[in-house]
Order: C-alpha cells, then sequence, then structure tokens
C-alpha cells in the first residue's frame, strides 16, 4: 500500500499541491513567530547592553549608588585591569535659540568606552563635551562651538567646547533625552549642584553603576566573588553581574518576564494552523470522496481496511513532511531578509538573527502532526466503502447518514459550549475565554454547515433563474450534494469571517482607542504662567498648526495648606474648541477634578473667600481643576485684572487628514513658548504622547490585519483546491449533461453560476459571524480601557463580499475549462 501512496504523488500530484502550500504557509509562519521572539531578545540585548559591551563584569547597587570608597575598593580585586563609575547628572543648555534639556555621562577608560565620534574627537580636557548626533543637527551643534551647561534651578554654569559628535546611541536608556559626554570633574559639579539620577541631592560621586574589565585568563567566576566581597567591604550593597547576565536581567526586567510579542505572535500562528487544519482535512475528503470507486477496487483486490487507511495517512505524511520541511526554510530565508534588512537601516543596526532549535523541531512536528491528524477522519472514510462500491455507475461522494448525525451532534455541542463561553469572555472582558469561546462556536458552525448553508444556497439559487438552463442546474448542483456544497463554502466561509472579524475588530479598536486617548489626553498643549494676556492666547491662536486657544484665568485653588492644587476657570464655549473630549461639559456649580481625587462637596479657596461646589471626578490625571467661567464668577473665585494663568491649545490637524507628526508638534511646541514668552520647558501637553500612542495603535493593527493574511491566504488556497476538486469528482456527471446537449458555453456558465452561489452565500455568512465575532473579540480584550461600541465598517465588508465572489469565479476558470475541453466519451469512460 506504500507504492499505491506514492504512485498517487507520480499520477494525481495536483491534488497535493493546495494541501502542501497550506501546510507550508502555516509552519512558516510557526516557525517565523518563534524566530522572532528569539531574535527579539537578541536584539533587544544587543540594544541594551551596547553601552557595557566592552565590560567583563557589572556592579549595579541594591539602593542609592556607589561612592568613591567602592569604585577604589574594586580596582584593587586581583585580575581587574580597569574600573569605569559611571556617573549621570541632568543638564541644561541654551542652542539654536531654545533652551534644552540634557543627561551628561562622564567618559570612561579607553579600554571601557563605548561610544563612537562620527566627527571631532573625544574630550581630552576637563572643559570639552562631546554631543550625540541627533541633538547636534536639531540644535545646530558643531566642533569648536561654546556650550554653557547648567543646573535647572540656574546655581551653576560650566562653558564647554564642543569636542566631537556622537554616533547615535541604540540604547533606549540613553535615547530619551540628548546625550552629553564630558569629564569626571564637570559631571560631579553638576551633579553636586542639581539632582544626580539615582542619587539623592547634592550627591557628588555617586556612581549608577561600575563596570570592569579583565586580565586575560583571569577566572570570571572568582572575580565576581572578589567583588563582592571588595564592595561588602566598602558598606555597599550590590550585585555583580557579566555583561551577558546583566542583559538577560535588563529583558527580563522590560518584558516583565515574559514574551509577550512571542505570546501574541503564537495566538495568530495558531488561528493560521487552525485554518491549515480546517483546509487540509476538507481537501482530503473530497479527495478520498473523488477516489470512492479507487478505494473500492483495491478492496476487491483484497486490500484491508487498515491497509487503506494507512495508504491515505502515508500521503498526508509525505505531504505533511515535505510541506513541513519547506515551511522551515522559507521562515529562515524570510528572517534572514528581514534581518538583513534592518541591518542596513541606522535606527536598526543592532537588529541581531537567533534562529532557536525549537524553530525547526516545533515546525516539523507541528505541520507532520496537523497534515496527519486532519486527514484522519477522512482515511476512516475511506474504510467504510465497501467493495460492491466499485461496481456503482455514479460516484458517491455524499457523507453517510451515521457521520452526519455525529457531525451534527459534535456541532451542537460545540456550539452549546462556545456561544455562552464566547458571550461570557465578552461581558467580563476575558480575552481568554472569549477565545476559546470563539473557536469553539466557529468550529460547530463549520460542523453543522451541512444544515443551512444548502438551504441558503437554495434560496440564492432563485436569483440565478433568469440565466436559463445553466442558472436552473447551478442552483440544483448546489444543493443536490449538502455534503460537498458545505465544503465547498466552509474553506471561503473561513476566510471571510477572519477578514470581517479583523476589519469590524480594528474598526471598533479604533474607536475605543480614540475615545479612551481624548478621555485620557483632553488638552494637546498647555501653557502655565503669571499674567497671559488675551493678545499672547490671540498670538497662539495665530500659529500655523493650532486650531484653537483659550486662556484660562485663576479661579483660587483646592486642598489644605502646603497641598494646594490650582483651579482654573474656563469659559464653556471656548472648552468646546479646545478639549478633545467632547464628552466633557463644564456644569455650573461644578468643580472638575483630576482621577484620584476625593468626589463629593469640595471647599474652593477663592480671591473672596471659601465656596464649596459638587466634585466630579474625571477618568484622567492630564487636566487641572477646573470650573466654568459662570461658576468662578458667580462664587467670587476670580481674582480680576483680566490675566490668565494658563493657555490651552489644540492642534489642527494634518493637511489631507490624520495627525501632526512628532516633530511638527515639537516646532508648534516651540513657537508656543516663544508666543507666550516662556521657556520650552514651560510648554507641556499630550499631544505628543497622544501621537506616539496612535502610531503604535497603527502598527499594531497593520501588523494583526498582515498576520491574518497569511491565515486568509490559506483560506483562499483551500477555496480555488475544494472547486477544482469538486469539479474534477463530477467529471462524469458533467460529461453526461454534455451528452445530453449540454454546450461548453452553458458548461463553464453553470459551474461559474455554482461558484458564485456557494461564494456569495459564505461571503454574507462569514460577513455576519466576522463582524459579531470583531466586536465581541473588542469588548474581551478592550472592555477594561474604554467603553466598547460596535463600529460597522460597511463599505469594506462589502468589499470583502464582492471580492469573495470573484474569488470564487477565478477559483472556477480552470476547472471549468477543463471539464468543457473534455469529450462526454472520455469522461463517462473516467474511473
Amino acid at each position: 500500500m506504500l507504492r499505491v501512496a506514492l504512485s498517487q504523488f507520480q499520477s494525481h500530484s495536483r491534488r497535493f499541491i493546495a494541501v502542501g502550500l497550506a501546510v507550508m504557509l502555516s509552519v512558516a509562519f510557526l516557525s517565523t513567530t518563534l524566530m522572532v521572539g528569539a531574535s527579539t531578545k537578541a536584539s533587544l540585548g544587543a540594544s541594551l547592553g551596547e553601552a557595557y559591551s566592552k565590560a567583563a563584569l557589572i556592579a549595579t547597587p541594591d539602593k542609592g549608588t556607589f561612592s568613591d570608597g567602592a569604585l577604589a575598593a574594586v580596582r584593587t580585586v586581583p585580575g581587574v585591569s580597569d574600573a569605569y563609575g559611571r556617573l549621570q547628572a541632568y543638564t541644561k543648555f541654551t542652542a539654536g535659540g531654545q533652551e534644552v534639556f540634557a543627561l551628561a555621562r562622564n567618559l570612561a577608560p579607553e579600554s571601557l568606552e563605548t561610544a563612537a565620534v562620527d566627527v571631532g574627537a573625544l574630550p581630552s580636557q576637563a572643559d570639552g563635551v562631546a554631543v550625540d548626533s541627533d541633538t547636534a543637527g536639531r540644535y545646530g551643534l558643531h566642533v569648536g562651538d561654546t556650550l554653557v551647561l547648567g543646573v535647572p534651578d540656574g546655581s551653576t554654569t560650566l562653558a564647554m567646547t564642543v569636542t566631537g559628535i556622537l554616533r547615535g546611541s541604540h540604547d533606549p536608556f540613553s535615547s530619551a533625552l540628548p546625550q552629553l559626554l564630558t569629564g569626571t570633574s564637570a559631571v560631579s559639579a553638576l551633579a553636586a549642584a542639581g539632582q544626580a539620577p539615582g542619587s539623592g541631592p547634592g550627591a557628588a560621586g555617586g556612581y549608577a553603576g561600575i563596570q570592569l574589565s579583565l586580565e586575560p585568563g583571569t577566572d570570571v567566576a572568582a572575580a565576581k566573588a572578589d567583588t563582592l566581597a571588595a564592595l561588602a567591604g566598602s558598606g555597599a550593597e550590590s550585585q555583580v553581574k557579566t555583561a551577558d547576565e546583566q542583559v538577560t536581567a535588563q529583558v527580563a526586567m522590560l518584558t516583565g518576564g515574559q514574551d509577550e510579542l512571542t505570546v501574541v505572535l503564537l495566538a495568530f500562528a495558531g488561528i493560521a494552523l487552525l485554518v491549515s487544519g480546517l483546509v487540509v482535512s476538507n481537501t482530503f475528503a473530497v479527495l478520498v470522496a473523488q477516489r470512492t470507486r479507487e478505494l473500492a477496487l483495491l478492496r476487491c483486490l483484497g486490500a484491508a481496511r487498515a491497509q487503506v487507511r494507512n495508504s491515505v495517512l502515508a500521503e498526508a505524511l509525505v505531504v505533511g513532511l515535505l510541506s513541513s520541511a519547506a515551511g522551515v526554510l522559507a521562515a529562515v530565508g524570510l528572517m534572514a531578509a528581514l534581518i538583513g534588512w534592518a541591518g542596513t537601516q541606522p535606527d536598526m543596526a543592532f537588529a541581531t538573527m537567533a534562529v532557536p532549535a525549537s524553530s525547526i523541531v516545533a515546525g516539523l512536528a507541528v505541520g507532520t502532526v496537523l497534515t496527519v491528524a486532519a486527514a484522519m477522519v477522512p482515511a476512516r472514510a475511506a474504510t467504510a466503502v465497501a467493495p460492491l462500491a466499485a461496481l456503482r455507475p455514479v460516484d458517491d461522494a455524499g457523507i453517510g447518514n451515521r457521520r452526519g448525525r455525529v457531525r451534527l451532534v459534535l456541532g451542537l455541542a460545540a456550539l452549546a459550549m462556545g456561544v455562552p463561553l464566547l458571550a461570557f469572555g465578552a461581558a467580563g472582558v476575558m480575552l481568554v475565554v472569549a477565545f476559546a469561546g470563539g473557536v469553539l462556536s466557529f468550529v460547530g458552525v463549520l460542523l453543522c454547515a451541512t444544515l443551512f448553508v444548502p438551504w441558503l444556497v437554495g434560496l440564492a439559487g432563485r436569483l440565478a433563474a433568469p440565466a436559463g438552463v445553466p442558472g436552473k442546474l447551478a442552483a440544483l448542483n448546489a444543493v443536490r450534494n449538502p455534503a460537498r456544497t458545505s465544503v465547498t463554502a466552509a474553506a471561503l466561509l473561513i476566510g471571510v469571517t477572519l477578514v470581517a472579524l479583523m476589519m469590524t475588530g480594528a474598526a471598533t479598536a479604533r474607536q475605543a482607542f480614540d475615545d479612551a486617548l481624548v478621555e485620557t489626553y483632553p488638552v494637546d498643549m498647555a501653557v502655565t504662567a503669571d499674567n497671559l494676556t488675551a493678545a499672547q492666547r490671540d498670538a497662539v491662536a495665530g500659529i500655523d498648526g493650532v486650531a484653537a486657544a483659550a486662556l484660562l484665568p485663576a479661579a483660587g485653588h483646592v486642598g489644605r495648606q502646603g497641598a494646594e492644587n490650582p483651579v482654573y476657570a474656563v469659559d464653556t464655549a471656548e472648552a468646546g474648541l479646545v478639549l478633545r473630549d467632547t464628552t466633557l461639559v463644564l456644569e455650573p456649580g461644578r468643580i472638575y477634578l483630576p482621577e484620584g481625587s476625593r468626589a463629593g462637596r469640595v471647599d474652593v479657596t477663592g480671591a473672596t473667600g471659601t465656596v464649596t461646589l459638587e466634585a466630579v471626578v474625571l477618568r484622567t490625571r492630564n487636566i487641572p481643576a477646573l470650573v466654568s467661567a459662570e461658576t468662578a464668577q458667580q462664587s467670587g473665585l476670580l481674582s480680576g485684572g483680566g490675566a490668565g494663568s494658563a493657555v490651552w491649545v489644540r492642534l489642527a490637524d494634518a493637511p489631507g487628514g490624520g495627525q501632526l507628526s512628532g516633530d511638527r508638534i515639537k516646532d508648534i511646541q516651540a513657537a508656543v513658548a516663544s508666543a507666550t514668552g516662556v521657556s520650552a520647558g514651560a510648554v507641556s501637553g499630550a499631544a505628543i504622547e497622544r501621537v506616539t500612542f496612535n502610531e503604535v495603535i497603527d502598527v499594531l493593527l497593520l501588523v494583526v490585519t498582515g498576520l491574518l493574511g497569511v491565515a486568509v491566504l490559506i483560506a483562499l488556497i483551500g477555496v480555488a483546491n475544494t472547486l477544482s476538486l469538486s469539479v474534477l469528482e463530477r467529471t462524469r456527471e458533467n460529461s453526461l449533461l454534455r451528452a445530453l446537449g449540454l454546450t461548453k458555453k452553458q458548461l463553464r456558465a453553470m459551474l461559474a453560476v455554482e461558484a458564485a452561489l456557494v461564494s456569495g452565500v459564505a461571503a454574507l455568512l462569514g460577513s455576519v459571524l466576522g463582524t459579531l465575532y470583531g466586536w465581541l473579540g473588542a469588548r474581551s480584550a478592550l472592555g477594561s480601557l474604554a467603553a466598547v461600541t460596535p463600529a460597522v465598517p460597511w463599505l469594506q465588508l462589502l468589499g470583502v463580499v464582492a471580492a469573495a465572489v470573484v474569488a470564487g469565479l477565478l477559483a472556477s476558470v480552470i476547472p471549468a475549462r477543463r471539464a468543457a475541453r473534455l469529450s462526454p466519451v472520455q469522461g463517462l469512460a473516467a474511473a
């Protein structure tokens, strides 16, 4: 029987192409997912470890910072060739007409310094400083320029000369602020006068960490123990790690000890594998039905049931193994191409490829087992063929009554368990429960498809009556064999459901995210200063990119003495123009407090005394206490004089719609500072944060859409395959119709109309199911973050239905042409 199975690949290789493609794509997806997870960790390690890539050991304090005594102690450890105490200090300088806040770091010894210079040289004198390339480009700094460094309170200033422009750092902990590199004496002076990161005020010589280089041949384990002992002897409680151990610890800190990215990708790989399994099972079911007479003849010639079953499983094993190997190779090639491209990008030069053994083993094992498992049910069906079936004049591709009843019972059971789970998960905002319920209920729909899909196709078939004989025959063929119609529709139903789910879920998530962002960040930009005027507000409103501006006078304060929080008054009409949150309407007699405040009656102390107002607590911390201008006037909270204490700004949308870029917002921020006569640091707001969140959301939705695209592609392969095999299965009956007078044109039209009917019904049903699943999925994932209301992208769904019908028609073109070319005599003689 093994020879029989292998002979199928020689004589009917085209039958297995779609199965192989589906398995290959699924395995490639799974292996790529595992490689992405490993490569992400490796790349993150290369990025995080950049700051100490030359160090053999890294010492970090359990609390506070290291002292000069601790640094001196580790220098005496046997085998230590050099030691570097990392000292940092916040500073500010003026460049390009703007006040810039930066982070200064002391220069390390040559053996441990990781900074690279693009232009100039590293500082060699006490008054030298090197600046990162991004800061130099943005503020127009060059080698030889003078920078006056100071602390935020202005108590200390240092005149420094730019000696070099540093290559950009990939360390995320060093990229948030402009980076300066200078001598230890300068950083110590700044740290003593200001606030050193990770230390108390004036903690000069407070090292955030100590890096050590070792002499060749030094025992690393012994050096670690000696370093710990030396630090303990100096009174410092610390941890000492190798560079690799430090990277691992920082990656775990950033990821919370979990690889969330891989978890998310594996979820979509699971979807692709589920779709692939359904496609493989459907394809083998049609293959077995098509070979009914062949298998029965084998039984007549003496083949046992086990031999027939094993021959089908052997075919699945070969297809699964070869396709899985191709999928693993495709994943390696794809990752190599992606990492190679990333390495050419300046911002991603640290990208590192990692191919864990699990990605290869899991790909081969899962792909092979998936294919064999999916072929189990068709293989058992093959053994149910009675030997006398070989003498039947017509192929019987239908599912037996007993199997039909089993499918019905299993399907109803899956629906009975899945629907409540899905509803419970959505109502309780439990994504895992909702996901399990969704998968279970959808499998139930597929199992019960023979109950309602043929009936729906029959209703739709009435629309084909005007097409004449081909239309009537197509409608009859579509419902004559419910099992065949259901199998053909299942592949497209899977694809359309996934696409509609993603579209509805993305639209709903987009709306929920937008609502949550405007509620969390209701004000784009704000200036807080004394004696702001209406003229300054008008100047801000006239800045290109500003949609509206409002002047807010001070209206007293709330809270106890020593913990007073200012209250601002805003005109209701102006609030409607500048606030992003349209649900925030200021009502008379109420005060609106940020999240975390106490509700109830609140005393507000103003210019003429104290009044009590009803407090409304908002769901954001990014807004001060507010009252309406009417309430402030009636309660005597305003001090008079017409001066304002804050200006709120709402930004315009970008040309053509959408949001402004981060760089454009920074330019507007500088223009607002200039118009109001304050430093750029006094202009706060959430515009940049909201833009950043929106960009992340857009990327996530794009990535998710691309990931589901793989599953949809697998489903479309299943559509083409099941339609092709369905036509091949009916070679004799199509030839009989030709013998009875049906022309080639009518035969092609009949098959096209039949494909359109099945595709249209599957597309409409998939759109309804996908819309429901998409909304409930978004509700279960985002219900705790924002109010989730259904958002149905009608035009996109109509496009999906139209595309599905066209895909069904295209899938029927080649089989229809093949059927039309076959002569009636040859078709009737086909086995």
